[in-house]
């Protein structure tokens, strides 16, 4: 039997993280969870003030985006059976991912890239969320692409949610109990 799937949804703001996430858990049938949901409030004033956050700001929350997935991922510390759950996370770098996989080594990550102009358009139509379109740049010099060490698929942002799932259905296909780390130009 494969255990359930530990996904991350990543990228920059205005990747579609959080859509594609929550319609990728809703077809997988597991729960969906939001990181910026599990910012202290410290973090999010910060963005919201238009300031980066640094690595001091990022290791508590990566840490608590970590024990999530375990958590639902393997039932531990919930006494619940395991569920899956998908994540939209940035972990936007190696390091950033690292500490997730520390916490949950199961996790899978699926990088929605995209290019610039698209992004800040998205970002820019966007209303009620407490990242500014300001922090884009500062978040693409953070991004690192998947690397050949890490398991995932890199898909394009630009595509619908439900090619990505698509997309995903078939790396969780080729993939079904282990990581695995496929590329997309």
């Amino acid at each position: 039997m494969n255990p359930p799937p530990a996904l991350v949804v990543m990228g920059v703001s205005g990747s579609g993280k959080s859509t594609v996430g929550a319609a990728l858990a809703e077809a997988l049938g597991v729960p969906f969870v939001d990181a910026d949901d599990l910012h202290p409030l410290t973090n999010i004033e910060k963005m919201r003030a238009g300031l980066p956050l640094d690595d001091d700001d990022r290791w508590p929350w990566l840490r608590a985006v970590g024990d999530a997935i375990r958590a639902a991922s393997t039932g531990t510390g919930t006494g619940a059976p395991a569920t899956g759950v998908v994540v939209a996370c940035s972990a936007l770098r190696v390091s950033y991912r690292d500490a997730i996989l520390e916490r949950a080594p199961r996790t899978r990550f699926v990088l929605l890239q995209g290019d610039r102009e698209m992004l800040l358009g998205r970002l820019r139509s966007r209303t009620g969320h407490f990242m500014p379109a300001s922090l884009l740049d500062s978040q693409l010099d953070a991004l690192e692409p998947l690397g050949p060490h890490e398991p995932g698929l890199t898909v394009d942002a630009a595509d619908t949610p439900e090619a990505v799932i698509a997309e995903v259905r078939g790396f969780l296909t080729r993939s079904p109990d282990g990581p695995q780390r496929i590329a997309h130009p």
